[in-house]
């Protein structure tokens, strides 16, 4: 067994007592945290493990991202200016069609070598039709911890060329779960991606929540209601809302996130809350596609689970948390007040928020013995930061003051992925020659027309 102590200046645990520890430290045997240690009271020269010292670095749980788009990644800056449905059109359909293998891999290892590096040690990845093993080997490789699938679509008007039949879509998708779901000992999982209500046959919706009940742990993800042509679009298809779309063919349950969620009735806040729907909010995303902004705070006061998600680098254009955060706060205050969306009830959505919207609360999101060592160390020291660093400081630095430039090192399952800032798996610079490449040639065979 691999015993180690790390010593940082604080702990900000983002357990139920919401503790923040100062003089602790907190030992790792092999993937899980064993012991949580009180400097006054251990004695450390009579340890025989690894002890590593960090008197300047807070540590904090891996940030959990609930929505994620990493066959998008290469696509950063291709598809300003457009709001969702001609996005899609115009843009992310034939770009996300003209994927090869190689194209592929180096969108997913941008995104990745990005979520790593700004502290994200659990995402949620919806894929696309073609070549999502190549996701998969590289989530494999990376050390992250994720639940991925590949995106369904047996409809697509806006784009025609990029889909595939019902049967093929659901065939593909299975054979997938039974490849990768719970591999590497349950750090990757597999995660039934049907795109959106406009993209997905009655049938695929609920042949898709049907079957994913043979994969113990999976989930149901999708979008929903973002965007006001969308919902028209959905309710000239079936006279319904999405949500209560959703309730009428039985998707809605606790293993469902449904990202977005910003144009919803009553009556379908109403569904969310009875069924145990997730939401993952995407603030960003929602702002720059001029989609609206959700109503989280309600959301939050009814009971209804919320997390947090980049989505994808063209609607965004980075899959930085800490943007996502600030954001999540700042856009409410307007309409509710200053004191809604507080500092450590934000960053709570971004740690154990989105471990219990993924049920993975148990294994991550919070610095407590038993869980996996899954933990992020941040310079929150430094002239942009708050100056003053005690205890009710801290939440606020991390929300408004910092960013990722902030995150120092990076743990996943015990084992160290990030190093002073930089990622010990993934060199910068070939990510992006690499990148570079591949973009050109997908671009050469999409010709979209600028």
């Amino acid at each position: 067994m691999s015993k180690k102590i790390i010593i940082p200046k604080r702990i900000v645990t983002a357990n139920n007592q919401r503790e923040i520890l100062i003089n602790h430290a907190v030992e790792i045997t092999d993937k899980r945290i064993t012991a949580i240690l009180d400097l006054k009271e251990f004695d450390l020269s009579k340890y025989d493990g690894d002890i590593q010292e960090f008197p300047a670095l807070t540590l904090i749980p891996g940030f959990v991202q609930t929505h994620i788009h990493l066959c998008q990644t290469l696509f950063r800056g291709l598809a300003d200016e457009l709001e969702l449905l001609d996005w899609l059109q115009q843009r992310i359909f034939p770009y996300e069609n003209s994927h090869n293998q190689s194209s592929l891999k180096a969108s997913a290892r941008l995104g990745i070598h990005e979520l790593l590096t700004s502290g994200t040690t659990t995402f949620m990845d919806m894929g696309t039709i073609n070549y999502e093993e190549v996701i998969f080997e590289e989530l494999l490789n990376s050390g992250i911890k994720a639940i991925a699938g590949k995106t369904m679509m047996d409809i697509n008007d806006l784009y025609p060329e990029f889909v595939e039949t019902t049967k093929d879509s659901l065939k593909r998708s299975y054979e997938l779960a039974e490849e990768f779901h719970n591999s590497d000992n349950g750090r990757i999982k597999y995660g039934f991606a049907p795109r959106f209500v406009l993209s997905c046959t009655e049938e695929l919706l609920k042949e898709t929540k049907s079957m994913m009940q043979d994969f113990d742990g999976s989930i149901f993800h999708t979008h929903s209601s973002e965007n006001k042509k969308e919902i028209e679009a959905v309710k000239r298809m079936h006279n319904k809302e999405n949500i209560e779309y959703f309730e009428s063919i039985d998707v809605l349950s606790d293993q469902t996130v449904l990202a977005h969620c910003i144009h919803v009735s009553d009556s379908e806040m109403a569904l969310l809350k009875s069924s145990g729907t997730r939401v993952s909010h995407c603030p960003s995303s929602n702002l720059k596609l001029g989609s609206g902004i959700a109503d989280i705070p309600r959301y939050m006061r009814e009971g209804i689970s919320v997390s947090l998600g980049a989505d994808g680098a063209p609607c965004n254009n980075n899959l930085d948390v800490f943007t996502e955060m600030r954001l999540a706060s700042l856009i409410q205050k307007p309409v509710y007040g200053p004191t809604v969306m507080k500092a450590e009830e934000v960053f709570r959505l971004a740690t154990i928020e989105g471990a219990k919207a993924l049920h993975l609360e148990n294994e991550v999101g919070s610095v407590e013995i038993g869980k996996y060592a899954d933990l992020v160390m941040l310079n929150l020291d430094i002239p942009t930061s708050n100056l003053l660093t005690e205890d009710e400081q801290v939440y606020s630095s991390i929300v408004y003051s910092v960013g990722k430039s902030s995150v120092k090192e990076v743990m996943v399952n015990g084992k160290w992925l990030v190093r002073d800032g930089e990622s010990i798996d993934y060199d910068k610079d070939e990510l992006y020659s690499t990148g570079k490449s591949e973009l050109e040639k997908l671009i050469e065979r999409a010709k979209v027309n600028s």
